[in-house]
């Protein structure tokens, strides 16, 4: 058990306005796997990722990070320690440099400025994003945004990286490079994605979700290359 990066028990989340989201989703994450979540529109993924750095809260079911149940008194902690990038990097991306951006975690949890430059420059080398400091972020290629939200995370050193379909909007050398530079990230992954292609080169393991629920876990070579089940879910034609 200690090794769990992540365990989730019969989660259930209700929207506002009554549409059940997630219907008793359970799950373990051992550290170091690189897990993908696929599955159609709807299906529930982008709630269920909310959940693991706590800005989604449910009082039915456990999610628990590294052994510590998200909660209201560990959320705190728990964002130490899982980084959460969104689909679109505009919504991460706030401050009139790319330095701002990728220094506004480590600032926000104390650290000297010695500190913070080396985070910010480990960051960015992770990112292949050397020299882009001084630049404004709102000036950037899509592709160049979603690596410095990525490093605005990545300069947190969460132990667990959790992405909302990276490659979106990528051209094609961009969607393959950002690929390669989340291959050598040493921190367990979870990839929330339609791009099959990315799902195959960087997961181990793949989830499918449908109308709330983790339908399938498997070896992603057995779930990609399932044609039946992929087509069940839209994810195949």
């Amino acid at each position: 058990m200690e090794n769990l990066a992540i365990s989730i028990t019969d989660l259930r989340y209700a929207y506002p306005n009554g549409g059940l989201a997630l219907k008793g989703v359970s799950f373990q994450i051992q550290q170091g796997e690189c897990v993908g979540l696929i599955g159609p529109n709807g299906a529930g993924k982008t709630t269920l990722l909310f959940h693991l750095n706590g800005i989604f809260q449910s009082r039915n079911g456990t999610v628990k990070i590294l052994g510590n149940k998200v909660c209201k008194d560990s959320v705190k902690h728990i964002r130490k320690e899982v980084g959460l990038v969104f689909q679109d990097p505009d919504d991460q991306l706030f401050m009139p440099t790319v330095f701002d951006d990728v220094a506004f975690g480590p600032i926000n949890l104390g650290y000297d400025k010695v500190k913070v430059q080396q985070r910010v420059d480990q960051a960015l080398c992770w990112m292949g994003m050397q020299g882009f400091d001084k630049r404004s972020p709102h000036q950037l290629s899509i592709g160049q945004k979603k690596r410095i939200a990525i490093a605005s995370v990545l300069s947190m050193d969460p132990k667990i990286l959790v992405l909302d379909e990276p490659t979106s909007n990528l051209d094609p050398r961009g969607k393959w490079d950002l690929i390669e530079l989340l291959q050598d990230l040493p921190m367990t992954k979870v990839i929330a994605s339609h791009d099959m292609e990315m799902i195959q080169s960087l997961c181990q393991r793949t989830l499918i979700m449908a109308n709330g629920q983790i339908t399938a876990d498997d070896l992603t070579e057995i779930i990609l290359s399932d044609n039946q089940l992929l087509r069940q879910y839209d994810l195949a034609r």
